[in-house]
């Protein structure tokens, strides 16, 4: 069953009801991360979080510098606050890592390629302030005697990026450069610097920042989308909750001290239409996504199960089926496939958002 009034909470908690974020990075820095497979999605993920919702404003956070991504969590590329990647890669990329280096010979690489590749790349990078695209980086991979074929390009990357250093860096007017992350992201901000090596304190804030922007969640949410171990984020849970407003269950929900009081003040605009990207953190950011749609609607989120998640349409706070831009460059069209029909002045106010709606590319 799906539960509306948690959904809709949940999309207050997100911002994307009030907008209350002044810029991109400010709104990805509430939300601690939001997954980035897809670039244009997660770039208007970010812009519909802000009080302008303009995709200009993402596009500039990500060529000064202020918005990175990485692969911080679970193996997954995720779009941070520069600030942040160093120091939750540290805390959380270390399984993702080591779940990958057992599958490396299946690639036919071995620890010294992956060292002459750092190597190679370190050197190249550091004569780019703002470093390379990733088929300019591969290519001097190739250059080297380093075949990138076959998903080898793609495991080098991520693995560089998940170790820190590397990271998914500049706007270069299509993509992101691949840069060194000691040039490209702020100085200080690695687990030593910020936490002096602490992991609980480190966990804490990352799951008091979790529970802030995606409550009301659980423990057992926030470990789903770390893979932290349980025991470490139990540890870290009495200072991350000390103040947050929760439900008392067996299993408690825990958010953000006057969120309540938000989703009141809100009223009906809690229950207006939305269009969501693909891998918006409100589809994405919960394991168990049946409070806003059913489990055989979800099956059709991602057809085939194939880890591609469709463009949701949100009304109420439910899923009422899933969208897509048609039509050509310069003449686009929305075309939705919804598990029921859409009233009209519903379907008007979609096809407004529709051209309201923060895309980077034609």
């Amino acid at each position: 069953m799906t539960d509306p009034q948690l959904a809709r909470t949940r999309l207050v908690a997100q911002g994307l009801v009030t907008r209350p974020h002044g810029t991109p990075a400010a709104a990805v820095s509430s939300m601690g991360a939001m997954q980035g497979q897809d670039l244009p999605g997660v770039i208007a993920s970010a812009a519909l979080r802000t009080h302008s919702g303009d995709v200009g404003e993402v596009l500039r956070d990500l060529a000064e510098g202020r918005l990175v991504r990485g692969y911080p969590m679970r193996g997954t590329v995720f779009l941070m606050a520069a600030e942040d990647l160093l120091w939750t890669s540290a805390l959380c990329a270390a399984p993702a890592l080591r779940a990958a280096e057992k599958r490396r010979h299946l690639l036919g690489l071995d620890s010294v390629r992956v060292d002459r590749a750092r190597e190679l790349a370190v050197e190249v990078l550091a004569a780019e302030p703002n470093g390379l695209g990733r088929a300019e980086l591969m290519a001097r991979w190739d250059a080297d005697g380093q075949p990138t074929t076959g998903g080898v390009g793609y495991h080098l990357l991520a693995h560089l990026i998940g170790e820190g250093t590397l990271c998914h860096g500049p706007w270069n007017g299509t993509d992101q450069n691949v840069a060194l992350a000691n040039a490209w992201l702020p100085q200080g901000t690695d687990l030593d610097s910020r936490f002096h090596g602490d992991r609980v304190a480190a966990t804490a804030e990352w799951l008091r920042r979790y529970l802030m922007s995606h409550g009301p969640a659980t423990i057992r949410d926030f470990a789903w989308w770390t893979k932290l171990p349980l025991r470490e984020i139990r540890a870290a849970a009495p200072e991350a909750v000390a103040d947050l407003e929760s439900d008392g269950e067996s299993e408690t929900s825990y958010w953000r001290p006057g969120l309540l009081d938000e989703v009141a003040d809100a009223g009906k605009r809690a229950s207006e239409p939305l269009l969501l990207p693909g891998f918006d953190e409100f589809i994405l950011g919960y394991q168990d996504r049946t409070f806003a749609m059913t489990q055989e609607q979800e099956k059709l989120l991602v057809p085939g199960n194939n880890g591609v998640f469709r463009r949701s349409v949100v009304v109420n706070g439910a899923v009422k089926g899933f969208w897509r831009r048609g039509g050509r460059p310069g003449r686009r069209i929305l075309e939705i496939e919804a598990f029921a029909t859409i009233p009209k002045t519903t379907d008007a106010r979609l096809h407004a958002l529709f051209e309201m709606f923060p895309v980077v590319t034609a």
